[in-house]
């Protein structure tokens, strides 16, 4: 008679597939998924999958009693199983290892008349969207939302180890940091609030308090764009230093990618390889990083129009469309910082040139490959009239942002900030094609759903 699941569980170490190289030639025990299931013969190929990867079992007749043989044949798609088998290393399987299958317990069977949506074969886009709770579950997905995480935790990990200190702004906003327009309003008991498009402002407040701070949440655009590079909610880690200019703000980007880069090729290698990554193409990410101003990259794209390299012509004094910035990040093989835009396209915040006022002391960092800007920063204005006068210009109200300027009226200090929105950098270190697929359930113009 077959074990009980909590007998098996009792009888060998409960691991993750992700472990198994520490217990090979041991039986252990599995909680997951069947993923796929194979016959031939009188063996039976079970894939299982835990949340922490995947690995096939193999299970011959003659091996197991008739009744575990029947039960593991009958499996349906992503049932939940407890399975026991040893650990067997071997090279061909993608994970190195395979199960030799002893017992399995099933925890609950998917009954067959509700077939599990997403087989192996193809499937649109919008069926996918559709039923991305499940989708998740497949082993690319999974992989992705794994290296996701790995980013996450190394930025974090950037900043916690160079003496920053995490201070979390508020998401109900009174006023915009850029402008209305990309806002989502909200009726905040009869006040008209917004859902917060950078914590910016408000970390600028909190380096004025402890030197070195950063903040990390979700952040809400309302632009009204289909690309492949945007989502109408996302996650943005935005980090901001007392006493710094934009020298200081560059190296600390540099530094901030390249590390985010290494940690994941030494911690989700696996997953890496499972998404089909071409990592020759990160290896290359460390510092220095080239630097070009606006009036540089400018004219790397007139010369580029003139000798047919790009279709479209571009006009100088207008920001860089992703086809501008596809071509100047191509030209390097690590991320490119084109520093010193004209600052009446950019931000009312920015602090001006001092060698020339018609520029703003502001940098993107364009990622290779065509990933387009993955950070984005700025020197900020120190000045009090200067900043009020900013604010006016772009027509905005002066008494949302008194306690703003208030920072440059009690010991204003040159100081400056980035924002790296999480999803663009998963994009560009998984190589994916759209930004919808790096976060577990996007919003984008036309989803909300799931």
């Amino acid at each position: 008679m077959s074990e009980t699941a909590s007998e098996t569980a009792s009888t060998t170490p409960i691991t993750t597939i992700a472990n198994l190289a520490q217990h090979e030639g041991q039986s252990v025990t599995l909680q997951g998924w069947l993923y796929n299931l194979r016959e031939s013969g009188k063996l039976l190929f079970p894939i299982f999958r835990d949340g922490s990867g995947t690995i096939q079992g193999i299970v011959p007749k003659a091996a197991v009693s008739a009744e575990v043989f029947e039960r593991i044949k009958t499996l349906t798609q992503e049932s939940s199983v407890i399975v026991r088998g040893k650990v067997r290393a071997d090279k061909r399987a993608p994970g190195g290892f395979e199960l030799d299958v002893e017992d399995l317990q099933v925890v609950h069977r998917v009954p067959e008349d509700v077939a599990y949506p997403i087989s192996l074969k193809e499937h649109g886009v919008d069926f996918l969207m559709e039923h991305r709770h499940l989708w998740i579950r497949t082993p690319r997905q999974s992989a992705i939302l794994r290296i996701r995480a790995e980013i996450m935790r190394a930025a974090q990990e950037h900043f916690d180890t160079h003496g920053f200190t995490r201070t979390d702004p508020p998401i109900l906003t009174p006023a915009a940091c850029e402008g209305t327009s990309t806002l989502f309003p909200v009726d905040y008991f009869g006040d008209e609030a917004y859902l917060t498009q950078s914590g910016q402002l408000y970390i600028e407040s909190t380096a004025m308090a402890l030197g070195k701070v950063y903040s990390f949440g979700p952040t809400f655009r309302a632009e009204k764009s289909k690309t492949r590079r945007h989502l109408t909610e996302f996650w943005m880690i935005e980090p901001e230093i007392a006493f710094a200019d934009l020298d200081d703000l560059m190296t600390l980007a540099e530094e901030f990618l390249s590390h985010i880069v290494q940690r994941v090729l030494v911690n989700r290698s696996a997953e890496l390889k499972v998404i089909g990554r071409d990592t020759a193409k990160l290896e290359s990410i460390r510092p220095p990083f080239p630097r070009v101003t606006y009036d540089e990259a400018a004219k790397m794209l007139e010369e580029a129009f003139k000798q047919g390299k790009i279709e479209q012509k571009f006009e100088y004094g207008n920001d860089f469309g992703s086809p501008d910035e596809t071509y100047i990040s191509s030209q390097f093989d690590r991320p490119v910082m084109v520093h010193r835009y004209p600052a009446n396209i950019k931000a009312f915040y920015m602090e001006p040139d001092p060698a020339n006022a018609e520029l703003a002391l502001c940098v993107d960092v364009l990622a290779p490959e065509g990933y387009g800007e993955i950070i984005g920063g700025s020197q900020r204005i120190a000045s009090y009239d200067l900043l009020k006068h900013r604010i006016e210009e772009h027509g905005l109200p002066l008494a949302p942002f008194q306690w703003y300027l208030d920072l440059r009226r009690y010991g204003s200090v040159p100081h400056a900030g980035f924002g790296m929105g999480i999803e663009r950098a998963v994009a560009w270190i998984c190589g994916l094609d759209h930004v919808r697929e790096t976060i577990p359930f996007a919003r984008t113009l036309n989803r909300i759903y799931p």
